[in-house]
């Protein structure tokens, strides 16, 4: 195995150096801030540095952490792991001073360190500002660690306690710049690791045949990077397949079993009645422009993302679509909200076979509002079956109970959490208490029944989260009247409450360290490798138009495209209506986090007025 290169920095005595060198695979580089005379009058460091030498180790003298790429030649500046323990400034100073150390140090430490490098960080009992932190400070009086952290683009992986009396010869020293030791009683090691950049795409304009015909178009830049992921193909190893797959390995025991394997347009056109066309991602075609060529993508894995249809059309009080005539645009699409259409439109072709349940699966795509559980896209699995007028009730609990048999399974490799999966009539359910995956399929059709699934850890509402519905429908196959019953599930949702994923964007995360969690598409209890991201909070204002319906919706689809989803809150705090005029004005707050990659006040400051403008 390749040697592991190890740099310490600001090492008081070098006592924490000398405990490490001489373990197997690793060449320690050892430096203090002093110079070699300054420290040598320290007790037991002359000691902890003839060790050091006699074992190979280099020992560096005047060392400037925040500048450490001039201390080492371009060929020795990757360091596989940089410790600094106990960072301060020295003598009396406060939490601003050390936290402005930190932030150069980080930068610093970002040009010696390998790809897959880890920065340690050891900090007294309360100073880091996390929920590790027992007791934890105010973070205004924190040195904000991974804030500070994530300006340099790094993030918290790991935190452990700093357990100096297992550390072999250890002895801190340095309180208030004196050889002097300090208490690090419930001090903690944070382990900090390089994060994914955040990404922005710019649009870029697909061609996909429709309709026997080559057309282009624009994709929601909301979806740019969630577009085609292949999540369900054969060579996935991502949970959400492992999921689909398992599923339907244990309806196949009890039910002849088929796959519906056509492609699905991404499309769609046909009327969908009931629906707030809010909801909708409106794509607009245009068959005559041909795009220039370095502008199409072969596919759509790297398609972006337009905007509403702002043009050529006018939206009504209630946010419904009214297309104006003489309109340029050809036609009007949209992004498929639900695969329930295309189900109905092979049943209405009699490919069906009454007895057989049938499936269909794919990603679908809708605008909602920003909450833990509302996803813009998502895999929908939809399992039908034809069966005899009188009997949809018992085919109605067999369905159930196998996908309750094959969740509570996934469940019990994965964790000992207590799982419930109940089946509840629509009707005692309050529009309120829906989420916006079940609210949406409740504008398509009458819901008979939602499957809702609740764990300890779970946050949702007294009755679960809603992860399927179940509905009937009576058509004539064959010549002959049946009641098909539809059962649609979102596989995105199950992943999250059966992994113990909390937040959907991890789903989609560019990180490979989300799907080496799962190798050969095995489930486990996810383990997130940001741990602690900061949060900031921005507030916006804004007057509503004379006349006009505001629409929250788009509002929020708005805070997703600027932000790249690292907006995880809005909420109205304040509205006003002036007395006289009768003009609204709205006030909300938004609060940025990333879930995956380091997120800086200043990106966060630079994306609020951005946003501001759209």
């Amino acid at each position: 195995e390749p040697v592991r290169r190890v740099l310490l920095l600001g090492e008081g005595n070098f006592s924490f150096a000398a405990s490490l060198c001489g373990a197997a695979g690793i060449h320690v580089v050892a430096t203090c801030y002093e110079s070699e005379e300054e420290v040598s009058g320290r007790g037991r460091a002359a000691e902890s540095i003839r060790r050091l030498r006699e074992r190979g180790a280099e020992v560096v003298f005047s060392v400037d952490c925040t500048k450490l790429k001039d201390y080492f030649l371009p060929e020795q500046r990757e360091f596989d792991c940089i410790y600094f323990n106990f960072p301060h400034c020295g003598r009396k100073t406060g939490v601003v001073k050390n936290r402005e150390l930190l932030a150069h140090f980080f930068h610093s430490s970002a040009e010696v360190l390998t790809e897959e490098g880890e920065v340690h960080v050891a900090l007294c009992n309360g100073q880091g500002g996390t929920p590790a932190d027992q007791p934890r400070r105010e973070w205004h009086n924190s040195w904000q660690v991974v804030a500070v952290a994530a300006g340099a683009g790094f993030i918290l992986s790991n935190v452990h306690p700093f357990k100096a009396d297992t550390i072999h010869g250890y002895k801190c020293t340095g309180y208030r710049s004196q050889d002097k030791s300090f208490c690090v009683e419930g001090a903690l090691n944070h382990i900090f690791t390089r994060s994914m950049p955040l990404l922005y795409f710019k649009p870029m304009i697909c061609k996909i045949e429709l309709e026997s015909r080559e057309v282009s178009f624009q994709v929601p830049q909301v979806l740019v990077d969630k577009i085609n992921r292949g999540f369900l193909e054969l060579n996935s190893n991502h949970p959400v397949r492992t999921v689909k797959e398992k599923l339907t390995a244990e309806l196949s025991q009890a039910f002849p079993l088929q796959n519906i394997d056509y492609c699905f347009s991404l499309l769609h056109q046909s009327h969908l009645s009931g629906v707030c066309h809010s909801n909708i991602f409106w794509i607009i075609l245009s068959p005559e422009e041909t795009p220039r060529t370095e502008e199409i993508s072969n596919g759509l894995a790297n398609a972006i993302l337009f905007s509403q249809v702002d043009f050529c059309r006018d939206t009504d009080k209630n946010g419904w679509v009214n297309v104006q005539e003489g309109c340029h645009i050809s036609k009007h699409f949209y992004l498929r909200p639900s695969l329930l259409p295309y189900a109905q439109a092979i049943l209405q072709r009699g490919a069906f076979l009454p007895g057989i349940l049938h499936v269909l699966s794919g990603p679908v795509f809708r605008k909602c509002r920003i909450t833990p559980y509302s996803m813009p896209v998502f895999h929908e699995v939809v399992f039908v079956c034809a069966v005899n007028m009188g009997t949809e009730n018992s085919c109605i609990q067999m369905l159930v109970n196998n996908i309750k048999t094959s969740i509570h399974s996934l469940h019990q490799t994965v964790s000992s959490v207590k799982l419930s999966i109940n089946l509840q009539e629509a009707t005692s359910f309050e529009t309120t208490e829906l989420n916006d995956f079940a609210a949406f399929e409740s504008q398509l059709s009458k819901i008979q029944y939602f499957i809702c699934m609740e764990t300890a850890t779970s946050d949702s509402c007294d009755k679960g989260t809603c992860v399927g519905i179940i509905r009937t429908a009576h058509y004539k196959l064959a010549s002959s009247e049946f009641v098909v019953v539809f059962a649609s599930l979102n596989l995105d949702l199950l992943a999250m409450l059966i992994c113990g994923i909390s937040d959907w964007r991890m789903l989609w995360t560019s990180d490979t360290r989300f799907l080496r969690q799962f190798p050969r598409g095995e489930l486990r209890l996810f383990k997130s490798f940001s741990l602690y991201p900061p949060s900031y909070v921005h507030d916006v204002s804004f007057w509503v138009p004379d006349g006009e319906q505001f629409d929250e919706v788009a509002f929020h689809t708005i805070a997703r495209r600027v932000s790249g989803e690292t907006v995880v809150s809005i909420q109205l705090i304040d509205s006003f209506q002036q007395p006289v005029t009768g003009r609204k004005s709205l006030c909300y707050r938004l609060t940025f986090q990333s879930c995956d990659k380091a997120l800086s006040r200043q990106e966060v400051a630079e994306v609020q007025l951005l946003f501001r403008k759209e």
